[in-house]
Parts: structure tokens; sequence; C-alpha cells
């Protein structure tokens, strides 16, 4: 395990400057505590900071960037806010702030507040889940074991249920897309994957109460799933891209309506 202590502060494109450099002119001044943010994003980018690598202590790196030890305080809690670092409290080397792999619910977390906040279009949430889905579902066809293909028919088998409600229909949904994403053996689309999934789970709960004929909706999804897991264990990567697709394009097609009043009331409400 290493600790960055070297080079104090970062320029406008990441680029590390020495103590006797002369500091570099941004175009709107930055607060403290994302100058502390701008050091540690261009150690990671640069790869001197790694997972398992402790970042210079509180006192050290304000002295270092020269701000005060609450900019750096604040500039770690947004770090482990969005999983990037974790702090323990221990003696002597035991405790400090360390550098963490980005767990998927950080990932899942950020993405999911900024299509509740419209900050992504919809239309453009669901081709991106498309490309995802398509890449996934083909590795699938070559990597899935025996015990992502039983995820994959318990997932289906709750779906099946008679009387299923809406909830808990989509949360099976859910499972069975995300089983496939982790059959696939690719960790960054399979986070991807999670990340969007959860980001519409509560958009789409709110369409299914646009949806006239449920029970149809339900039949037809139903059909695409065990079509889906078919090709799966089959090994038919190019049936199960197309039909993963088709799957993910009809079923928008019939809930788009309500998706779009439900984030029109949302955002016209008082």
């Amino acid at each position: 395990m290493t600790s960055a202590t070297h080079a104090p502060t970062a320029g406008p494109a990441g680029e590390a400057q020495s103590a006797d450099s002369p500091a570099p002119t941004d175009p709107v001044p930055r607060r403290a505590f994302e100058i502390v943010l701008a050091w540690v994003e261009s150690r990671i980018l640069t790869g001197e900071l790694r997972v398992g690598d402790q970042l210079p202590a509180e006192r050290e790196l304000a002295r270092l960037l020269d701000v005060s030890r609450a900019a750096v305080r604040e500039a770690v809690r947004t770090l482990q806010a969005q999983g990037v670092v974790r702090s323990t409290v221990g003696a002597g080397g035991a405790g400090g702030t360390t550098v963490t792999a980005v767990p998927a619910n950080a990932l899942t977390r950020l993405l999911r507040l900024h299509v509740a906040l419209a900050n992504f279009v919809v239309d453009d949430v669901v081709e991106a889940r498309i490309a995802l889905e398509r890449l996934s579902i083909r590795l699938a066809c070559r990597n899935a074991r025996g015990s992502d293909l039983a995820e994959m028919r318990r997932a289906i088998a709750v779906m099946e249920e008679p009387g299923i409600d809406k909830p808990r229909f989509n949360d099976a949904d859910t499972a069975l897309h995300l089983a496939i994403a982790e059959a696939a053996g690719n960790r960054l689309a399979a986070d991807l994957t999670v990340a969007i999934r959860e980001s519409m789970r509560l958009p789409l709960l709110e369409a299914f109460r646009y949806v006239h004929d449920w029970d149809a909706l339900v039949d037809t999804l139903r059909a695409d799933h065990r079509a889906l897991y078919a090709a799966i264990e089959g090994g038919d990567p190019d049936t199960a891209e197309a039909l993963v697709e088709a799957h993910i394009r009809s079923a928008w097609r019939r809930l788009h309506p309500g998706i779009l009043g439900s984030t029109s009331a949302r955002h016209t409400s008082p």
C-alpha cells in the first residue's frame, strides 16, 4: 500500500504541478474542496493513485494544497459518497483514507438521481439499455453457467405466478435482466445495466398505472422472457440479440405514454 504525497496541486487538465510551479489560473475560481477533489481525480486518472493506496493525512494534504483541513474533510466526504474512498480510524498506520473500487450501488445511486431529475432524456436511457443488453445477452449465450441459468429460471417462475402484482412482477423482471448481465461475465456491462435498470424502476412502476390491459402485457412479457431464456440456453447469440432488442422496444412502445405522463405530472406539480 502506498501513500501519494508528491506534487501538491493539479493543473486545469489534471497535470501535476510542483511546489515551485506558479498557481494555474482557472476561468472560474474553484472552491477549496474542489481543489482537493481535482488533486485526487488527476492522480487516479494518471495511475499515481490506485485501489488500496492511501491519501496523505488530512493535515498534510491541507498543507500541500494550501487549503483548510475542513476543505479536505468536505472533499473526502464527497469522495466517500461517490464510492471512491473509504475512511477508517485506527492507531498508527491502521487508519486513514483509502482508495477503493467504486461499488455498483454508487453508480446506480448517481444515475437514478440524474434520471429522476430529467438530466437524461428517457429515450436516450432506453437506447443505452438496448446497446448494453445486446452485448450482455450475446456474452451470456457463450459464458452462462448452470447457476446463472438457474437464477434466470427462478425470476421467470416468479413472473409466471398467477395474479402477480405489479411491483413483484417488475422486481422479477429486473432480476431476470440482471441475471443475464451477470452471466455475461463483463463487470462493467453488468454494473451499467444494474444502474440503468434501477434508475428506471420507479418510472416503470408509475407507467404500469397507465396500462389499459395489464394481463395482455404480462402475457407478452412472459413469452418474451421464455424466448430469451431459450436462446441463451441454446447458445444462439444472434437470435438472443434480436429478441432482446425487440422485447425492450415493444415494451417501451406500450409503456412510453405512461412514463411521459408520470414525468409530466412530477415536473408540473407544485
